[in-house]
């Protein structure tokens, strides 16, 4: 009957006699106010139709975007909007619903015939078509409405009177009494990412989309206010975490989560963003071609998990340790589970990693995420694994998350997101299922709670045909709405609810993203030219990189408050400079040389500023190959012929072969810079110029070219066999241009251990002696005497302390070339100074995997090593029986499906 009805103003008596009643209790602490700050709990829009108008990405209604879904007629999306203040709302594609306060101009009249969809809750009514709006205006917005401003659920009627904001009842009685009033149709509107809330009840809607990967992102449920330099117009922007996880530095890591965290949560509370964010990254960059790269910390699964311990409890709590689980700043959600890391063919690719793989690399990260750092929840990935589409495995998000993990995700508050039409593709990507609609049966049935997208709006006739139940449902509700509980949405009574805009890209926190630039940036070659010399005066500023502003953002971004370009920080301090673009990123023809090489004759320094950006890597956007773009190289090749001083400046996530960079004896300097967000004009010179110390170390291997077409992009085997050379530093089987680690400095170093392991350990005894054992426990710390002993430049610095760990007898062949154990920065060494680094290492250091995934310490002989040059090195034994420390669980021989599925061979090509 619901699609019948056309109005909620005219059907108001007829919606008490469809819906379960609203029980009435006195709430506990709460004030009762009006939903949208009027008197009225019956509000209906008065509305005037205005016709079909073109929409697109700007947006035709730039206010909130909610998604009614099988609820949606015009009179139910103008009841959404002008209850919260807006005078105009748009019908869209069926089931969304746009608002806003003014008609954008790119927004034109088109033909009724353009509307063409009908409104899932009455088929008689347009509700606009693809890229089309009905329009509406209303003339009786809510008034005193302040849209910006986070007011919690339960202090607005009507549903502060509801048993769902009884606060002496437990809040798991709370949610069941909200589910028990919501019809199948309306629950189910609030499965999806643009949840709808229940007008009638006063549960207002709610975007779950937003996004904080580097800073408060633009995304669905962020939005950036106007004019600029009004509150909550910018954020903090840090640079991606490819180059600050270059830094090697924890605590680095850990303040710009904390910054993060208390910037997004701000906007929440003002109503500029949701309060649960879709970041990090944490998929492994294990191929060099992978466009999304530049928002992982890098290859290695062990670096990711550390840089993972710091991240989670920054953004979640604004601390450095785990906080109470039942009250979050925001939740984080770690992405992409699980082997996801191809963009080619993303939405329908299948993958087979051996079970060796799976356990010790692809789902490290995420146990890492789950298991230790208490994530609040997990984003499922569009690629299949062994078949089975990651979105719809019941291995992975129950046998695996849910249950070998432990306790940690399987609280109510824990919830599980698909990627943005995952769930959609398991049907129409996949091939898995036969309809849409069995596609979110067998999603709903394995634990993905949220579906991003609209497929779930399909859910009706999963229940009706009985391939998935209210009460799975109902569960996947319960994980939602309780997670919004633990950031205060319901109460409000959160201990950061007082942050606001006072608390966004504050003095500290602009200091800290220019530091963040600063400790990530890597010296791959110098022959004295860096530090800059004061001598020079002129300098030819040259290249696609040189005046780059939005470019050293990255993905992922917002609005900065602002952007400082290499151009203008090399204005600031040298007398002369000349800057030319040369070439584009991606050049075909040589126009721009002349300009630049005339430039660079007249200088005294030339500094080229190039490689690679988001035009070339990105989501969406694998690389074809590894090597610099051609008229780049030329131009580099040109201008090193001038006989004048050359740095090189090497922008980018992905590696590109600098081999011939490297053998040009007239290129005498080349550093690697990434995406060094706001602050990187300055940090870059400030480098350059020997203000700052180098110490960055690259968190990839730097590949020959040659490795493009020795693998395939599809093939995830980690291990070398034959002619296939292996992935990561740990199993390459050829000679990287640059290792993983790799990194130069402006001064030397002495090295000496101050403390070590014991020459041998019973493998039993040590286990024993830590209580509960698992990978995570602690074996022992180790110390290095570090002293800078000087130079041509003769400065304080930084340096990293990289401990890796090597066999040649200890378990299964093949054995890893080494392994990342520990590491630690020391900072400012002073000249003939010392610091004392001391590492920690975890049992896990001594574990590798057998071929089930289970992490094992094999008995066998064993030596630590300090950098990639093995500065250091410590032999030890271990003896006695080999020991797991962690098992995966294996796959069942199969899982049973409510509807028929087709298991799909591994990708070999997009």
């Amino acid at each position: 009957m619901l699609q019948a009805l056309t109005s909620l103003a005219s059907c108001a008596i007829v919606l008490l006699h469809l819906f379960p009643q609203v029980q009435s209790v006195t709430p506990t602490n709460f004030t009762c106010t009006s939903t949208g700050g009027g008197s009225n709990t019956t509000y209906s829009a008065k509305i005037t139709s205005l016709g079909c108008y073109s929409d697109n990405t700007t947006r035709t209604l730039s206010g909130k975007q909610i998604n009614p879904g099988a609820l949606n007629t015009p009179q139910y999306c103008a009841d959404s909007c002008g209850i919260l203040g807006y005078k105009y709302a748009g019908a869209e594609y069926g089931t969304q619903c746009f608002c806003g306060d003014a008609i954008n101009p790119t927004g034109t009249k088109a033909d009724n015939s353009s509307c063409n969809m009908n409104c899932p809750a009455d088929p008689s009514a347009p509700c606009g078509g693809t890229w089309f709006m009905d329009l509406y205006e209303i003339s009786n917005p809510e008034p005193n409405v302040v849209k910006n401003s986070f007011t919690p659920y339960c202090y607005t009627n009507p549903l502060c009177g509801n048993k769902a904001c009884d606060k002496s009842l437990s809040i798991s009685e709370r949610i069941a009494a909200l589910l028990s009033q919501m019809t199948l149709t309306e629950k189910i509107a609030n499965t999806v990412d643009s949840a709808s809330g229940v007008l009638r009840l006063g549960l207002p809607p709610y975007e779950w989309w937003s996004e904080a990967l580097h800073g408060v992102a633009s995304s669905p449920g962020v939005t950036f206010n106007t004019p600029n330099g009004s509150d909550f117009s910018y954020a903090t922007s840090f640079p991606m975490p490819i180059l600050m996880s270059a830094a090697f530095d924890d605590l680095l890591i850990n303040k710009v989560a904390s910054v993060v965290g208390k910037e997004a949560r701000a906007f929440g509370n003002y109503g500029f963003a949701g309060f649960d964010f879709w970041t990090p990254n944490i998929n492994p960059f294990r191929d060099p071609r992978w466009g999304r790269g530049l928002e992982t910390p890098g290859e290695d699964a062990f670096h990711i998990q550390r840089y993972i311990y710091q991240l989670i409890p920054g953004l979640q709590w604004g601390a450095s340790s785990l906080g109470d689980v039942n009250h979050k700043q925001v939740i984080a959600t770690c992405k992409h589970y699980a082997a996801y890391d191809i963009e080619q063919g993303r939405n329908g690719n299948d993958y087979n990693p051996t079970q060796q793989d799976l356990g010790e690399y692809f789902l490290q990260p995420f146990k890492a995420c789950v298991r230790d750092a208490k994530v609040g929840s997990i984003m499922c990935s569009y690629n299949a694994v062994d078949g089975i589409p990651s979105c719809a495995s019941e291995y992975l998000l129950q046998t695996v998350l849910r249950e070998h993990w432990g306790s940690s995700f399987t609280h109510d508050f824990n919830y599980v997101t698909s990627d943005c039409d995952a769930i959609g593709n398991i049907y129409d990507g996949h091939n898995f299922t036969d309809s849409y609609a069995a596609a979110s049966a067998v999603a709903l049935n394995a634990g993905t709670d949220l579906d991003c997208g609209t497929t779930y709006i399909t859910l009706n006739e999963s229940i009706a045909n009985n391939w998935t139940t209210v009460e799975t449902l109902d569960r996947s509700l319960t994980r939602l709405y309780n997670a919004l509980f633990t950031i205060g949405a319901f109460d409000g009574e959160s201990p950061y609810d007082a942050l606001n805009w006072d608390d966004v890209s504050i003095g500290s926190a602009q200091t800290l993203a220019y530091e963040a630039a600063v400790e990530g940036m890597t010296l791959l070659k110098n022959d004295g030219l860096l530090p800059l010399k004061k001598s020079y005066k002129k300098v030819a500023l040259i290249g696609p990189w040189a005046n780059a502003t939005t470019q050293m953002q990255g993905n992922y971004q917002g609005t900065a408050p602002y952007l400082k370009s290499p151009l203008e920080a090399f204005q600031s301090k040298f007398d002369s400079v000349t800057y030319e673009l040369g070439t584009a990123i991606n050049a075909s023809n040589t126009t721009g040389f002349s300009n630049a090489l005339s430039a660079a004759k007249s200088a005294d320094l030339i500094v080229y500023l190039g490689g690679i950006d988001t035009s070339i890597e990105a989501e969406g956007l694998d690389r074809p190959s590894i090597v610099w773009p051609e008229f780049q190289l030329s131009l580099i090749s040109e201008l090193s012929k001038t006989g004048k001083p050359l740095a090189v400046v090497q922008f980018g996530a992905g590696q590109i072969d600098d081999t011939s960079l490297l053998s040009n004896k007239n290129v005498n300097a080349l550093l690697w810079a990434g995406y060094p967000g706001q602050d990187g004009g300055y940090a870059l010179l400030d480098v350059l110029t020997g203000a700052k110390s180098v110490a960055g170390r690259l968190p990839v291997t730097q590949y020959p070219a040659s490795y493009a077409d020795e693998t395939s992009i599809f093939d995830l085997h980690m291990r070398p066999n034959g002619s296939y050379p292996g992935r990561t530093y740990k199993w390459y089987d050829g000679k990287p241009i640059f290792p993983f680690g790799y990194g130069l400095h402006y001064t030397n170093f002495a090295f000496s251990w101050a403390s070590g392991p014991k020459k041998s350990y019973d493998i039993e005894s040590l286990v024993k002696g830590y209580g509960s054992y698992n990978d995570a426990s602690p074996w022992i710390s180790v110390s290095v005497d570090v002293k800078n002993t000087g130079g041509k430049a003769n400065m304080a610095s930084d340096y990293v302390g990289l401990i890796f760990i090597s066999t040649k007898n200890a378990g299964p062949k093949p054995y890893p070339n080494k392994s990342l154990v520990g590491y630690a920065r020391a900072k400012d060494i002073p000249v003939h100074g010392s610091q004392k680094l001391t590492i920690q290492l975890a049992l896990g250091a001594l574990a590798r995997a057998n071929e089930d995934g289970d992490l094992v310490i094999y008995p066998g002989d064993y030596e630590l090593t300090l950098d990639t040059d093995a500065k250091l090195t410590f032999k030890f034994s271990l003896t006695g029986k080999e020991l797991a420390v962690d098992k995966l669980p294996p796959q069942a021989p199969h899982y049973s499906f409510t509807v028929p599925v087709h298991l799909q061979p591994p990708s070999t090509s997009a």
